[in-house]
């Protein structure tokens, strides 16, 4: 995890379940963001706090400092939970990177437990079909005309239990409104956001998930056939 998500609702949608004080500083609109297909590499709304307004930046999903870039390694799309907050990758976007990935649900696939080939992909949301907020860090210059080639995201991830454990062993770090909304603060200390990441995400026993078609595979499908539940899946 996380591989692929759906961004599909209204800047407002997401902003409206957020439920923040603070002054949006960009525009709404009343469309559909409509990403079916969210894929690495491509660049992602993602949701921060500067001063005392929230803002919406397009960040490439990814990050490849120049150290790793260095060693030819591919950029990283998550970062563990576990290991975030003091790693030499992620510890300065830990402390001054906190962003929010606005969402619907993400996919996994599930592998056959006697043919690792066979894999069965799955559609994950809020069992109320609520909008989603990832905890996200991010390295980003929204102000510069020409940004690093370094700036990017990642998705912060945990281990998976209770029935999520069965499609795959990591999800995303999902945190409701009001630990969303501590998140992003610039002004909490790391340990806090530790606690945060660790200790107020969403319960996996408030997921739910199906079986979707095999065309979620490919980046170049992007539309609402692909989270439409399936009958008879692979595994």
């Amino acid at each position: 995890m996380c591989g692929r998500f759906a961004q599909i609702q209204t800047r407002a949608d997401y902003l409206d379940v957020l439920a923040s004080d603070l002054e949006f500083a960009g525009a709404l609109d009343n469309m559909p963001i409509a990403r079916y297909n969210v894929a690495p590499g491509t660049r992602v709304l993602i949701l921060n706090q500067r001063e005392d307004k929230l803002h919406l930046d397009p960040v490439e999903w990814g990050y490849s400092p120049d150290w790793w870039s260095e060693m030819k390694r591919q950029p990283v799309i998550n970062a563990r939970v576990e290991t975030a907050a003091t790693s030499r990758m992620f510890k300065p976007l830990w402390n001054h990177g906190r962003a929010l990935v606005m969402a619907d649900g993400w996919y996994e696939w599930k592998k056959d437990k006697h043919d690792a080939k066979v894999k069965q992909p799955y559609f994950i949301y809020h069992e109320s079909k609520a909008p989603i907020f990832f905890a996200a860090i991010s390295r980003h210059h929204p102000d510069a005309k020409d940004p690093p080639d370094d700036d990017g995201f990642v998705i912060v991830t945990c281990a998976s239990d209770s029935g999520l454990l069965d499609i795959h062993d990591r999800r995303p770090v999902v945190l409701p409104p009001a630990a969303a909304r501590e998140w992003i603060k610039p002004d909490i200390t790391s340990a806090r956001a530790e606690e945060l990441a660790n200790e107020a995400a969403t319960s996996p026993d408030d997921f739910a998930w199906h079986p979707v078609g095999k065309s979620v595979g490919n980046i170049r499908n992007d539309n609402a056939e692909l989270i439409k539940p399936i009958a008879n899946p692979l595994v």
